[in-house]
């Protein structure tokens, strides 16, 4: 299983993989490393990515792309029907006010969410991954800009959901930037941090944030945004050369969305030819509108002076920047760029005014936000090794809890985290309640969505004490991992007093008195002052809402009161976990769980549907090959005319059904005719392969016999070579030549003889039999090589043979010797066997 992150972005998507040997960014099944974020429908199928951008012209209504600025909205969002102008497709409010995207899909209309049209591009998305690493991919770690709120947030994780990844963690693209960049400098120091500002420049969002780093670790300090990219850029112009076409042509654009798609198309190329070149660049579109060509031409300078006011927004931007960082210019090391607009020569212009550094290009401008994502998601998988480094991000908007009165008191607030407060991070909360209450999370400075409330959460089973009194409830609120806002749990502290008998010394007294008076007065003040009081996650208070005094306070109870008492009051803790009814951000589980099975019934009617195409374009492949083989092609010559033409009429038949009844018929349906068609067509192929491979088949066979026979010969000749081989092996490869010689030719007879319109007489595997097996039959003999000769030896004189025992051995018997004329028994390395005769 390998880990992935991805780079969702508004026009196109990046996906980088953890390997072995560092990250690197895949490429999909275009052999290209981005994938366009569109999302379109052809009849029965589905088509995303680089395909569904190709066909967008031809098929408009049908294709959509820019769905990543509607997830989470509602359809009357001002900021949805802004985006909506720049999207060709068919929006639709549904019932509940949310957005619905309609197309044409199974031959019906539907409407998919942004959040269902997110999914598929993920889906393609993994199945790209899972191809390109020849494994499974399951965990992924997914961007999104630093401006988006819970809402845009909790869309993008139930798309995840929807698509069956699991998101280890949202990353903010700023953070995501900023890991690229540091996980692999080794110049940085434990004490003294390394400051660096990344602007991200894209297609539809500036983003712009200061990190410190050091040894192992970065910390996001700030960031700023602006939701301006080179779209808006594109925009400008594509108004500029609107009006000159309406002046000089008298045709209009913007009457036809097609024509506005392709206008944008070439606004783009030249806009990048103008981030390298300062000289005037043309602009010619053929058959722009009513087959009207059409021609002009921008410079640079022209175009700068265009988009002076967005370039402006750029400008504050980066100086909001400084603001909010409290960086001075001495203390930033430098200045990353990273996204397509940040080519432009204006922009990084405006980089070095604002932050007296030149604009550093270390990172990949287009790849670093997923390479990023990898690297978080190697940290933070089990499935690989890597290094840790910390990464300590920020919540981008300040955060404030409501909670209503209960009669008794009224309504109470609480600012929880502030504007770029670490994250993740958990705080808890503790409100004096007797009854159960509404609790809500709401952002505390304008945020861009327009709702300000982040989810409210019913707190139940709050009930009051023994006596009637408030208790404390205590609220752990939590920015999680996904940067998303939430009351992860309401715990209920249950104080219960028990009698005691005070048989203690004075000074365990003082400790009980001084111990129980300061808990027991902690419900009541919190109820008389509606403040609560916020801790983090380790139950560390940094602001309470305290009793009148303290420690101390208690200290003069027990004087007034003395020491003497027979019994004393002990407060039992105890904390019980309270249920809580959320209503907040995202699609109730049915919901989500309908969405999923839907894409997963989806994905298989894809497969289906790729099978069902490939299988008709078989067919007609098919058709029109046997069709030209046939017809004074290399098959003519193998069938008889009315067999030909019959089959041809067949074929014929078959390309007008194709085309007609037969253009949408199911898998099977092509299959079942292409099976009928190979039981006609085989035979005559397979005629026409023993016809015209024989004869050189027979040529070998000939040249078999011959190598056979030349064999036997050369045997019989005395050639040395043979010389270990006998007799009988020969005897046995002549008959075997003599057997392939008569079955030669009688079948090369009749073969030379048969008309070429029936089928051969002796088949190419009957040939190829014959062959093999003779040459086996030689080969197995002819290549057997020659036995070892045995080791020379040196015959003893015959007086030593009678030292050694009197008589001679036998010939061929062998014996170890030494001088001694004793069984050496190979004691010694220079004993050797000899033969004695």
């Amino acid at each position: 299983m390998s880990v992935i992150g991805i780079d969702f972005g508004n026009e196109g998507c990046y996906v980088a993989a953890a390997r072995s040997g560092g990250i690197e960014t895949l490429a999909n099944d275009y052999s290209l490393r981005a994938t366009p974020s569109f999302v379109a429908f052809d009849g029965k199928k589905r088509i995303i990515g680089v395909a569904a951008k190709n066909q967008q012209v031809t098929n408009m209504k049908n294709t959509v792309g820019g769905f990543k600025r509607l997830l989470g909205r509602k359809f009357n969002d001002p900021h949805v029907q802004h985006e909506l102008k720049s999207i060709p497709a068919r929006v639709e409010p549904r019932s509940d006010g949310s957005i619905g995207i309609k197309v044409n899909y199974l031959n019906e209309d539907q409407h998919f969410s942004p959040e269902q049209l997110t999914a598929m591009l993920f889906t393609k998305l993994k199945e790209t991954s899972a191809a390109a690493m020849q494994t499974q991919v399951n965990d992924c770690v997914i961007t999104c800009p630093i401006f988006f709120t819970n809402a845009e947030r909790q869309a993008l994780l139930d798309a995840a959901q929807i698509a069956g990844l699991n998101v280890l963690r949202l990353m903010n693209e700023t953070t995501a930037t900023a890991l690229a960049y540091g996980f692999y400098k080794n110049d940085l120091f434990e004490d003294k941090p390394r400051n660096v500002i990344f602007v991200d420049f894209g297609h539809s969002a500036l983003q712009v944030s200061a990190c410190a780093f050091t040894k192992g670790k970065l910390k996001m300090l700030a960031s700023s945004w602006d939701q301006i990219g080179g779209r808006d850029i594109d925009l400008a112009l594509a108004e500029h050369f609107t009006k000159e076409f309406l002046e000089r042509y008298k045709i209009n654009a913007k009457s036809n969305a097609r024509a506005n798609v392709r206008l944008l198309a070439e606004i783009e190329k030249l806009k990048k030819q103008m981030s390298a070149n300062s000289t005037k660049l043309p602009l010619n579109i053929e058959c722009f509108l009513d087959d009207i060509d059409v021609s002009s031409s921008m410079q640079r300078s022209q175009m700068e002076e265009l988009c002076a006011p967005i370039l402006q927004r750029v400008e504050q931007t980066f100086k909001k920047l400084l603001v909010e960082s409290k960086l001075s210019l001495d203390d930033i090391h430098s200045v990353e760029i990273v996204g397509g607009s940040t080519r432009i020569p204006a922009v990084k212009q405006l980089i070095e005014q604002v932050f007296n550094k030149p604009a550093s290009t270390t990172l990949n401008q287009d790849e670093a936000v997923s390479r990023g994502a990898a690297l978080q998601c190697a940290i933070m998988s089990p499935a690989v090794r890597v290094r840790e480094f910390g990464v300590t991000d920020i919540q981008n908007y300040a955060v404030k809890v409501l909670w209503e009165g209960d009669g008794t008191s009224s309504n109470g607030e609480v600012e929880i985290f502030p504007q770029f407060h670490p994250s993740p991070f958990s705080r808890l909360v503790t409100i004096a309640r007797k009854s159960p209450f509404v609790a809500s999370i709401v952002y505390g400075q304008p945020v861009p969505y327009p709702d300000q409330t982040i989810g409210t959460w019913k707190i139940k089973d709050v009930k009051p004490t023994e006596r009637g009194e408030s208790q404390d409830v205590k609220l752990k609120v939590r920015i999680n991992l996904n940067g998303i806002v939430l009351i992860s749990s309401a715990v209920l502290v249950d104080r219960k007093e028990q009698e005691e008998a005070a048989a203690a010394n004075e000074m365990a007294t003082d400790e009980k008195a001084a111990g129980g008076e300061q808990a027991g007065t902690a419900g009541e003040q919190a109820e008389a002052q509606p403040e609560a009081y916020f801790e983090n996650e380790d139950d560390i208070n940094t602001s309470t809402a305290s009793s009148p005094g303290g420690q101390g306070w208690a200290q003069r109870v027990k004087g007034w009161f003395g020491s003497g008492n027979d019994k004393t009051k002990k407060k039992i803790k105890k904390d019980i976990e309270l249920p809580m009814e959320p209503i907040t951000h995202g699609f109730e589980p049915a919901v989500l769980s309908g969405y999923a099975q839907q894409e997963a019934k989806m994905i298989g009617n894809d497969q289906k549907e790729t099978e069902r195409i490939d299988a008709k374009n078989a067919l007609e492949e098919f058709v029109y090959d046997m069709r030209n083989k046939l017809q004074g092609g290399p098959l003519e010559r193998y069938v008889l005319e009315s067999d030909r033409e019959s089959i041809v009429a067949q074929l014929n038949d078959l390309e007008n059904w194709l085309y007609e009844d037969g253009e949408d018929c199911d898998r099977e349906t092509y299959t079942s005719r292409l099976t009928a068609l190979l039981q006609k067509t085989d035979p005559i192929k397979q005629r026409a392969q023993d016809y015209e491979l024989c004869p050189a088949v027979f040529e070998e066979l000939k040249n078999s016999i011959a190598v056979a026979r030349q064999a036997v010969a050369e045997f019989r000749k005395g050639v040395p070579k043979y010389d270990h081989l006998t007799e009988t092996e020969f005897i046995n490869i002549a008959e075997s030549a003599d057997k392939a010689q008569k079955w030669l030719e009688t079948n090369l007879s009749k073969f030379t003889q048969s008309p070429r319109t029936v089928d051969s007489p002796v088949t190419l595997q009957a040939v190829r039999h014959e062959v093999n097996s003779l040459t086996s039959c030689v080969n197995s003999v002819i290549n057997r090589a020659k036995p070892k000769p045995a080791a020379k030896t040196t015959t003893p004189p015959k007086d030593a043979a009678e030292q050694n025992g009197g008589e001679p051995t036998a010939g061929g018997d062998k014996m170890d010797v030494d001088n001694n004329g004793q069984n050496a028994g190979g004691n010694s390395p220079n004993d050797a066997a000899m033969d004695v005769e």
